[in-house]
């Protein structure tokens, strides 16, 4: 980890295929146990689990690419992903790096804009995915289910602003050797 808080990763060029895609009975039971389905019941989450899909990443596998327009949202079941920018030097910098639980592409989601990074897989890694569409189709038979749908994906969003300020202040704490946290 360099003093900028950045750190550089040799990945290689690598783009996910179908053959990741997980069987139905392994994909219910992850999104059952994700932050998405928190506050939904067996029926909501039976529901859900039929727009779902389930996939597997090997390592350096490209989950979407920086500028691309993906109107899915992913939780992390199992693994790490690597949030990336190139540098016009070529190299890709790790920004975050995203673990189980986590969300990704929840702006995406939200407001259809294109992506500000590239996210990598670092080692295997599981995710589900819930296209935008899938879920606003829902909307007009299962209300309830949209709301704590999108309750979840805003906890999430709600979170990354708190954690970037732990970040900062811990960052700052130790670059100025302040409150013996060095």
């Amino acid at each position: 980890l360099l003093a900028t808080g950045f750190l550089y990763f040799p990945f290689e060029t690598q783009e996910m295929t179908r053959e990741g895609v997980m069987a139905a009975d392994d994909c219910y039971e992850t999104f059952r146990k994700s932050p998405l389905a928190v506050e939904l019941t067996d029926e909501a989450c039976a529901l859900l689990a039929e727009h779902l899909v389930c996939r597997r990443l090997k390592d350096g596998d490209i989950l979407f690419r920086e500028g691309d327009v993906d109107n899915n949202l992913y939780v992390i079941a199992e693994g790490n992903l690597a949030v990336t920018h190139e540098t016009p030097e070529g190299e890709w910098v790790v920004l975050h790096v995203l673990r189980s639980r986590d969300l990704a592409g929840e702006l995406g989601f939200l407001d259809g804009q294109k992506h500000t990074a590239t996210l990598r897989s670092i080692g295997p890694t599981e995710l589900i995915s819930l296209e935008r569409d899938s879920l606003e189709n829902l909307l007009a038979t299962h209300p309830r289910v949209v709301y704590q749908v999108m309750r979840a994906v805003i906890r999430s969003v709600h979170g990354n602003p708190r954690r970037m300020h732990i970040q900062s202040v811990e960052m700052s704490n130790y670059i100025n050797k302040q409150h013996g946290r060095y």
